[in-house]
């Protein structure tokens, strides 16, 4: 049996922090793991950034309630749907998730929490596992299953590799330089054959 893995942001739901980024003006908030391979420093940062700008989770929900999921990646998600198992591993929170998952008819989501006060600051965030998307994978392989990872970013190398077959969606220039061994797909449709084994 294939299961196909898959990343959020980037693939199927723009990305969060940089649309926070553009209602703030803050700039150094767009960097993402598509800039930066250490995601717990990229998280650190950016929640020492939140603190100093007195933001707090009213203001991502309320950029989280504005997006909506890319051009066709309902119909590319539903297509997957019907022919196969697909699991979402993201490095988002289940305190950003609700909105677009709903806007995705809910696919299955595992991601990571935040730890947010009563004021709605953001305190602290609680990764799932280290290289939970790795290990994710690893243990649906240990299950007997065959398993195909996607995603676009630096976050999501570990659990291409892990993969018995793996791609990058839109990734920026530098990740396919750095890991050319595998495919690229920048339109849904080819991207949909190479996730079903049809090419």
């Amino acid at each position: 049996m294939n299961l196909i893995c898959l990343d959020l942001e980037g693939v199927m739901v723009p990305e969060i922090w940089i649309n926070l980024a553009k209602k703030t003006g803050i700039a150094s908030l767009e960097r993402t793991t598509r800039d930066e391979p250490d995601y717990s420093k990229l998280m650190n940062g950016r929640l020492e950034i939140l603190r100093e700008h007195n933001l707090t989770i009213h203001d991502i929900h309320e950029v989280i309630n504005s997006l909506e999921p890319l051009p066709g990646a309902v119909d590319f998600l539903d297509t997957l749907r019907e022919q196969a198992q697909v699991v979402i591993l993201s490095d988002t929170f289940q305190q950003f998730a609700a909105p677009l998952m709903r806007k995705l008819r809910w696919p299955t989501l595992l991601c990571n929490d935040l730890v947010i006060d009563d004021h709605g600051v953001i305190q602290d965030f609680k990764l799932r596992q280290a290289d939970g998307k790795r290990r994710a994978v690893e243990g649906f392989q240990s299950m007997g299953l065959s398993v195909t990872a996607a995603g676009d970013s630096y976050n999501d190398l570990s659990m291409i590799k892990a993969a018995q077959r793996g791609a990058f969606f839109r990734p920026p220039q530098r990740i396919t330089l750095e890991e050319p061994d595998y495919p690229v797909f920048t339109e849904y449709p080819p991207f949909v054959d190479f996730l079903l084994n049809r090419i």
